[in-house]
């Protein structure tokens, strides 16, 4: 069939090379190699990164789940005349619920074994507004922590670490006490688990317990007094900015945090590893993208003559230059859509392909008390598949330069002489 009048000679010949012959099939051979290699690095390359975004953004979800966007707390370590700043609070149109909270830390003891944990005092009904945790507990409610009735849900790991099930009761230790003649007795009341919830987070889930917060208030003597108020945000990227502006409208004198600040770390420690991971694995696409120098230099070798002729045709070193530009960029572009592809695919299905590895090795591959999840999710972003395919493209098109200016350079005395 007749190649469309409209291309230019150079497309036509750098595409002629590209086809397999049985006289070129070794060099054809090299081309689909090359071809594969950067499609593999190109492929490994995006399922990393999307493991990356995923593992990240299931971090950001579990950690908004169960803690609140912002906080609002005093200087020492209560908040006195907290209705009104509650009332402050709610009227800003970006702050979808302000609840108050206390959060200290006990020990917990059941027959022989005891932790340590974090407890966090809560008002049911308002709880419900802050945050999701609510939606991961089991045997049981939220509404069970009745005011007066010294009930506490705890988190499924520390429960285990406990030995305790729903119905089972707990003493829990505070360190307010009273002087004896025996010394110094700490506080202690007995607490009935009413439930226990999963969220997927092991820094919670093995180190938090809820429970009604006037209970907790009577327990450590604060009175009315809070630790502070927990802030739910319509826009949680907003938390630092909002956070701030609300502590000046009160006057100041206020200890304010947010979500990106408590666990920043995380999210540092995710960038810093997905910019080496980038920088690391790049190196083998460019390995792979290098390997076209090879594949275009055997064929400029074998086409000397042929390059000769296009010469004493007319052809300038430019044209000549487009030739082999053609090849190496065709290369390029299909290894490169393909190892995008090939990605993608792989990273839509990551998860499955991980629990499928594990049922036949018997082997768990996360560990959440490692990891804070068991699963491996993955998302592709499109800014890191575009990234992705530039900068691996453009790879390959440094590495054609080399090939297509040695062809260009090629004199047609020289090459036609011994013919």
């Amino acid at each position: 069939m007749a190649a469309p009048p409209n291309l230019p000679y150079e497309w036509l010949i750098g595409t002629r090379y590209l086809r397999s012959t049985q006289r070129r099939g070794f060099l054809s051979l090299i081309s689909i190699v090359s071809m594969l290699g950067l499609a593999v690095g190109v492929a490994v390359l995006i399922v990393v990164l999307s493991v990356m975004n995923g593992f990240e953004r299931e971090l950001r979800t579990r950690i908004l789940s169960v803690t609140s966007h912002a906080t609002l707390m005093g200087l020492q370590g209560s908040l006195p005349a907290w209705r009104e700043a509650q009332r402050s609070a709610q009227a800003q149109p970006e702050i979808a619920a302000a609840v108050p909270y206390i959060e200290t830390q006990a020990m917990l003891v059941h027959g022989a074994q005891s932790a340590a944990s974090a407890l966090r005092g809560v008002l049911p009904e308002q709880e419900r507004r802050a945050v999701g945790l609510a939606q991961h507990i089991e045997g049981g409610s939220i509404d069970a922590l009745v005011p007066g009735s010294y009930r506490i849900i705890l988190g499924d790991v520390l429960a285990e670490a406990l030995n305790v099930r729903v119905g089972d009761d707990v003493v829990l230790v505070a360190p307010q006490g009273s002087m004896t003649p025996a010394g110094f007795t700490p506080a202690m009341r007995r607490f009935r688990v009413s439930g226990l919830f999963h969220s997927g987070m092991y820094e919670f889930d093995s180190a938090l317990a809820l429970a009604a917060l006037p209970d907790v208030a009577r327990v450590y003597r604060m009175h009315d007094n809070i630790s502070g108020l927990r802030l739910a945000l319509h826009d949680p990227f907003a938390a630092p900015r909002v956070v701030r502006e609300l502590a000046l409208r009160l006057g100041g004198g206020y200890y304010v945090s947010d979500w990106t600040r408590n666990h920043a770390n995380f999210f540092r420690s995710i960038q810093i590893t997905k910019s080496l991971m980038f920088v690391m694995l790049l190196l083998v696409v460019a390995v792979a993208a290098f390997n076209i120098v090879a594949a275009l230099v055997m064929v400029v070798k074998e086409k000397r003559q042929a390059i000769a002729t296009l010469r004493t045709l007319g052809a300038l070193p430019r044209n000549i230059l487009a030739i082999f530009s053609v090849q190496g960029a065709l290369i390029g572009l299909l290894g490169t859509f393909a190892g995008a592809a090939l990605g993608t695919l792989l990273a839509d299905h990551l998860s499955q392909l991980v629990h499928g590895l594990e049922r036949l090795s018997g082997t768990q591959f996360l560990d959440a008390k490692v990891y804070l999840m068991s699963d491996l999710p993955a998302y592709v972003e499109w800014h890191d598949l575009w990234q992705v395919c530039g900068v691996s493209f453009l790879l390959c098109a440094l590495a054609t330069l080399y090939p297509a200016w040695r062809a260009a350079g090629t004199l047609p005395a020289e090459a036609l002489r011994h013919d």
